[in-house]
């Protein structure tokens, strides 16, 4: 913004002592609006010029496309006003040279009106330069649809695991296990047990592709393959 602000400042000035300049003095007392354009291309002559048709024409054009370029921030047309001025005054300068041998600055000579053109003209290009032109603008499309755009994955590199979706857990309420009610013994019953003759040796579960368990005496009492009293157990 400072730049910008700068930048047409300096071009403002530039393009003033540009358009300011035909009115002043350019060769041995001779003003720029009195020479004409025609004669930059062909040849200088002592013939007078209207206004519109002399020197003062090409340096408003430069001044309109220096107001133009500022109130734009476009660079490139500051800088083409600048080459105009530049261009005519130095091809009037070659003109002038032709026609009268040579270049020399003093009070019959170069005047202030040509310093007044030349410097316009530096002062234009400058503004350019130092001008930092109007910033680009992204267009935005208004048919977008944020539900239709496709989602983002960071690359592998900068993938950050602690940054992930975490998903909540909800466990389940404690229920306790419901204990097993203790077996209560008759009056007639005893737990089995080696004093009680039953058998303290691991049993195993009984399937019908096992083979059956030796036959041995059995105390009266004893539990079945299943482990447990049978029934009542008399003395």
């Amino acid at each position: 913004m400072v730049r910008n602000v700068l930048g047409s400042l300096i071009a403002l000035i530039g393009a003033t002592a540009a358009v300011w300049s035909p009115f002043r003095p350019w060769y041995d007392g001779r003003h720029g609006s009195d020479i004409r354009i025609e004669d930059l291309f062909n040849g200088l002559t002592d013939n007078g010029a209207t206004l519109f048709g002399s020197l003062v024409l090409p340096m408003v054009f430069a001044g309109l496309l220096t107001l133009i370029g500022v109130a734009l921030r476009s660079r490139w047309l500051i800088t083409l006003a600048g080459l105009v001025v530049l261009g005519f005054t130095i091809l009037w300068m070659v003109r002038q040279g032709q026609s009268a041998g040579e270049l020399t600055a003093g009070t019959h000579r170069l005047g202030v009106g040509v310093a007044n053109a030349l410097g316009g003209g530096a002062l234009l290009i400058l503004g350019a330069l130092v001008m930092r032109g109007r910033a680009r603008r992204v267009p935005a499309d208004e048919d977008y649809d944020e539900a239709e755009a496709e989602p983002y994955y960071p690359p592998p590199d900068t993938w950050d695991p602690g940054h992930q979706p975490t998903q909540e857990w909800h466990p389940e309420p404690y229920r306790p296990t419901p204990a097993t009610p203790p077996v209560e013994w008759g009056r007639d019953q005893r737990p089995p047990g080696p004093e009680h003759g039953q058998d303290d040796r691991p049993t195993r579960p009984t399937r019908p592709d096992w083979p059956a368990p030796p036959d041995g005496p059995e105390a009266p009492g004893t539990p079945g393959d299943h482990g447990g009293p049978t029934g009542p157990h008399r003395p």
